[in-house]
């Protein structure tokens, strides 16, 4: 009881990466303590209790790490900006360790990674200890169309805490989002194609950043398409996500998409957490969402309101009711159909010998062989995209890619900025989500109050490609003003 009475007496106010650093600068806190206070709260919080079940892998090494960069603190100083900083990975980011990486699946329960994931090698070159894997939505949402988000064969369902089986948790990024909201560790690294950083962080009341395609590297993590896929950071500050993107971020000789950040990377994106950014800017608001979304329970019009209202009273010009001429077009999904078969077959492919699938084929075998653990909501996603053309050059595919850039782009986001002449678009929750990740444009999501209810409702601010620094301004001046971020009230008796 004597343990858990520190770490709670020091952690009940929830410290910012910065603070953190400096009470272990000061010798108020070891990277050794902060680890063994995590692993406390997801023995205590994820394992037993509510059962979050956000966390899927534990880095058995975490306290040995934790404790030799402390030593490293004394001898040597911090080795770099997330120095003994507890991180937790999304399941499809590939480490070389004790840890496996299956993108939720069965099959590749036993996979271990040949080499870590280039943000992955980033991120311990800064000093921080990856704590473990969070769970996910199995293979990124591209299973079978019936499964909840959250969920996966080898991890089982992931809980929001803020209603644990009673509240939806978000998209396939779930575990990483509903990790940092219980605080299990102080950020975490989530992946998204479309919604699936958003939509979690959203969800949960975490801040997401959904970056420009291009900005992070995506070598090492198991893929789903080549377009639209990037890691992005999930924490519980605006400062603590931008800490986390400046380590992330950065060219990769082994992903051309990184090529094109070249002269529009920002070396340090702390430089925008200006607290009256919203001065001067100037801000269009997106309503027209389809029916569907203020019948899901997701939205609460007095609660954006107010959020609209925020940004006036900070010094945005707001231009309300903007249109976005190709928002409610059909969109193709040959995208992500097509690509997802041709990145997942070729991973599959390059595999060790022994592993037990080396093609789409026997992945879908495997699953029905082991049908009871491996196909409670079924694989209908993925036994559609079996019968599809192999590779990449088929009408329907390319015709799509072109479509999806022309119509989010020309025709979409960066119609709506020029055409109205503002900086960026405010969206409600996250229904900008796939416009956005057509685009390959950015987005930052920022907990905005919570419904009655007890669900948490966010924000979402997007702009074309590169303007991070532009949304991060944003996002921390709402953040800010309105400090709407509370933790889950998981253990109210301690």
């Amino acid at each position: 009881m004597e343990r858990k009475r520190k770490f709670n007496e020091f952690f009940k106010e929830e410290l910012t990466i910065s603070e953190v650093q400096e009470a272990m600068e000061t010798g108020r806190i070891t990277a050794k303590e902060l680890v063994m206070y995590c692993l406390d709260r997801i023995a205590s919080f994820d394992q037993q209790g509510p059962v979050i079940n956000s966390i899927i892998e534990i880095n058995p090494y975490a306290i040995f790490i934790a404790e030799g960069l402390d030593q490293e603190r004394k001898m040597k100083g911090v080795r770099g900006p997330l120095h003994g900083i507890p991180v937790l990975l999304k399941d499809n980011i590939g480490t070389h360790d004790a840890m496996h990486t299956s993108a939720g699946t069965l099959a590749l329960r036993h996979h271990i990674s040949s080499e870590d994931a280039f943000l992955v090698t980033r991120l311990r070159k800064a000093g921080a200890v990856i704590l473990g894997k969070t769970n996910m939505t199995e293979l990124a949402n591209g299973m079978s169309l019936t499964m909840p988000a959250g969920f996966s064969s080898k991890g089982g369902q992931t809980l929001n805490p803020y209603g644990p089986g009673r509240l939806f948790v978000g998209g396939s990024s779930s575990g990483a989002a509903a990790a940092v909201a219980a605080n299990f560790a102080l950020v975490s690294v989530g992946t998204e194609t479309d919604a699936s950083i958003l939509s979690p962080a959203i969800q949960n009341a975490v801040v997401g950043i959904k970056p420009t395609v291009g900005l992070i590297s995506r070598t090492g993590v198991i893929p789903f398409t080549y377009t639209q896929d990037t890691p992005g950071p999930i924490a519980r500050t605006v400062e603590d996500a931008v800490r986390l993107l400046n380590v992330l971020s950065g060219e990769d000789p082994a992903d051309a998409a990184t090529f094109r950040s070249a002269g529009r990377r920002v070396e340090d994106y702390t430089a925008f957490l200006d607290a009256e950014g919203l001065k001067g800017a100037t801000i269009g608001v997106f309503t027209a969402a389809n029916e569907s979304y203020f019948q899901s329970g997701e939205h609460d019009e007095e609660l954006f309101r107010a959020a609209i209202n925020v940004l006036r009273s900070q010094g945005a010009t707001v231009i309300e009711d903007i249109e976005i001429p190709s928002f409610d077009r059909d969109w193709s999904w040959g995208v992500p159909i097509y690509e997802m078969k041709h990145s997942l077959q070729n991973f599959l492919a390059g595999l060790p010998p022994g592993a037990p699938v080396h093609t789409d084929a026997e992945l879908i075998q495997f699953n029905k062989t082991n049908n009871e653990q491996a196909l409670k909501y079924g694989q209908n996603m993925l036994e559609y995209r079996e019968g599809l053309p192999a590779g990449l050059k088929n009408p329907e595919y390319l015709n799509a890619k072109l479509d999806d850039l022309y119509f989010s782009q020309e025709q979409g986001i960066d119609c709506a900025l020029r055409t109205y002449g503002v900086d960026a678009i405010l969206f409600p929750s996250y229904i900008g989500s796939t416009i956005c990740a057509k685009a390959g444009y950015p987005s930052i999501a920022v907990p905005a109050a919570f419904m009655p209810n007890g669900r948490p409702f966010g924000v979402t601010f997007a702009s074309g490609a590169f303007t991070e620094g532009l949304l991060i301004k944003l996002a921390y001046a709402f953040e800010q003003a309105t400090l709407h971020r509370r933790p889950p009230a998981l253990d109210i008796s301690n």
